[in-house]
C-alpha cells in the first residue's frame, strides 16, 4: 500500500498564521512527531537507575555520574541553539535527519565508553544530534497551528512522548537485573535508528522554501536579538526554562534520593518514576481539554502554584527529617511538583512562539537553549551537593526553581 502524498497528509501551508483552532493536525503526524521528541526524554531517563552501576564499573566517586547528565544538557543547549536556525534555513526535514543520524552514532560511543570522560563526551555529541528532534517537531507544530490550537497539539505530542518517560526508567531498572548498563545505551542506538528510518520514510517538510530565512551569522544574531527583545517571549521562555530546572533537578537527584536515601531498588525506582510521569501526562491532557475554556495564563498560574506548594512541602520534610524521610510523603510531593509541570511547558511554549510565526525554529531553539542550560546548571549543582544522601539539596533546588518559574509567569504580559 503506497503512502499518501504530502498534499493529502498535511493542510496547505498558509502565508500567515492560521486562526487559532482552525488548523487540522493529523493523528499520524502527532504520533510521529511525539516519537521523535521522545528521543530526548528516552535518552535522559533510561539510564537513571544505572547510575550506581556505572559508578562501580567505571570506578567513580559516589554522585560523579550525575556529570554525564549535565553533559547531556550542555549538548542539548548547544544543539538547540543551532538546530533552530538550520531548520529555518534548510526546512524541517533535512536537519532533523542529520541530527538523528549523529545521535545514533554517538550513542554507539556511549555504549562502548571505557571512562567517565569518554561517556560524558559522547553524551554531549548525542545531545547535539538529538536536539534536532526536540526543536524541529515543535517548530513544525507552529508551521501548522497557532495559539490554543498549538497548545492543544503540543499537549497531544506530550501524551505520545509521555509513554517513554513512564516506561524508560522501569525498562532500564528491569534490564539491569539481567545485563549491563551498556545494554541500555545499545537500546538508545536502536531507538535512534528506528527514528531515523521513520523520519526518512514518512516525514514531510512543513516549511516551504518561500518562508525560509537566511543563515548568515549576522542575520542569525539579528534574529535572536529581535526575539529576545520581545517581553512575551522572554518571560514565557524563562517560565519554561525554570520549569526545566525543576524537572532536571528531580532527574539528577532521583537515583541518590530514591535508591540511596529511601532504599528503593532500581526496579522500584523505575516504577516510582513512572508514577510521577503518569501524573505529568495526566496534567498535560487536562491542559489540552481546559485551555480553550480557561486560557493559557490561568493554567500557567495553576501549574506554578502547585509546583511551589509541592516544593515547599519537601522543604518542610527536609527540616523535620532530612536523613530519614518517610517514603510516601516524599513520593507524593514529588508527584505534585512534577505533575504540575504539565500545565506549564505546553502553555509557556505556545505563548512564547505565537508572536514569531516566521521564526518559529529560532524561537523554539532559544527556548530549548534556555531550558537545557538551566538543566545543566541543575545537574552540576546536584552533583556538587549530593556527596552524602540527604533530602535538603533536592528540596532547596526545587524551591528555587519553583519560585523563579512563578516570578517569570507573573512578569509576563497579559
Amino acid at each position: 500500500m503506497s503512502l499518501p502524498s504530502t498534499r493529502d497528509r498535511l493542510p496547505s501551508q498558509p502565508a500567515s498564521p492560521p486562526p487559532p483552532g482552525t488548523a487540522r493536525f493529523p493523528l499520524w503526524l502527532t504520533l510521529l512527531l511525539g516519537g521523535l521528541i521522545a528521543v530526548g526524554p528516552f535518552s535522559t531517563d533510561l539510564y537513571l537507575p544505572a547510575f550506581p552501576a556505572i559508578e562501580r564499573d567505571l570506578h567513580c566517586a559516589p554522585g560523579s555520574v550525575q556529570i554525564t547528565l549535565s553533559a547531556w544538557f550542555v549538548g542539548l543547549a548547544i544543539g538547540q541553539l543551532s538546530q533552530g536556525p538550520l531548520s529555518d534555513r534548510f526546512g524541517r526535514r533535512a536537519p532533523l535527519l542529520a541530527g538523528t543520524a549523529l545521535y545514533t552514532l554517538a550513542s554507539i560511543g556511549c555504549a562502548t565508553a571505557s571512562s567517565l570522560t569518554a561517556l560524558s563526551i559522547f553524551r554531549v555529541l548525542a545531545a547535539i544530534g538529538g536536539s534536532a528532534s526536540m526543536v524541529i517537531p515543535r517548530a513544525m507544530v507552529r508551521d501548522i497551528a497557532s495559539g490554543p490550537a498549538a497548545a492543544r497539539a503540543m499537549s497531544r505530542l506530550t501524551l505520545v512522548m509521555g509513554v517513554v518517560p513512564i516506561a524508560a526508567p522501569a525498562l532500564g531498572g528491569a534490564l539491569l537485573a539481567f545485563g549491563s548498563w551498556r545494554d541500555l545505551f545499545w537500546i538508545t542506538v536502536l531507538y535512534g535508528a528506528l527514528s531515523l528510518f521513520a523520519a526518512w520514510r514518512l516525514l514531510p517538510d512543513t516549511m516551504p522554501p518561500s518562508m525560509r530565512a537566511g543563515l548568515a551569522p549576522m542575520d542569525m544574531l539579528e534574529r535572536f536579538v529581535r526575539i529576545l527583545a520581545d517581553r512575551a517571549f522572554v518571560t514565557n521562555a524563562l517560565a519554561g526554562g525554570f520549569g526545566g530546572f525543576v524537572m532536571f533537578t528531580y532527574l539528577a537527584a532521583g537515583p541518590m534520593v530514591f535508591e540511596t536515601l529511601l532504599g528503593l531498588s532500581p526496579r522500584d525506582y523505575g516504577i516510582a518514576f513512572g508514577l510521577n510521569a503518569m501524573g505529568y501526562i495526566a496534567a498535560t491532557q487536562a491542559n489540552a481539554a481546559l485551555v480553550h475554556r480557561l486560557g493559557l495564563r490561568r493554567l500557567l498560574y495553576l501549574g506554578t502554584s502547585l509546583c511551589l506548594a509541592g516544593a515547599l512541602g519537601l522543604a518542610l520534610l527536609a527540616v523535620l527529617c532530612d536523613h530519614h524521610p518517610p517514603v510516601i510523603p516524599v513520593m507524593g510531593l514529588c508527584f505534585v511538583c512534577i505533575g504540575s509541570l504539565g500545565f506549564v511547558f505546553s502553555n509557556a511554549a505556545a505563548a512564547a512562539l505565537v508572536p514569531h510565526p516566521h521564526q518559529a525554529g529560532s524561537a523554539s531553539a532559544l527556548m530549548g537553549t534556555i531550558q537545557y542550560a538551566l538543566g545543566a546548571v541543575a545537574g552540576a549543582l546536584m552533583s556538587a551537593l549530593s556527596l552524602h544522601p540527604a533530602l535538603w539539596p533536592l528540596a532547596a533546588m526545587l524551591c528555587a526553581g519553583a519560585f523563579a518559574m512563578t516570578a517569570s509567569v507573573r512578569a509576563a504580559p497579559v
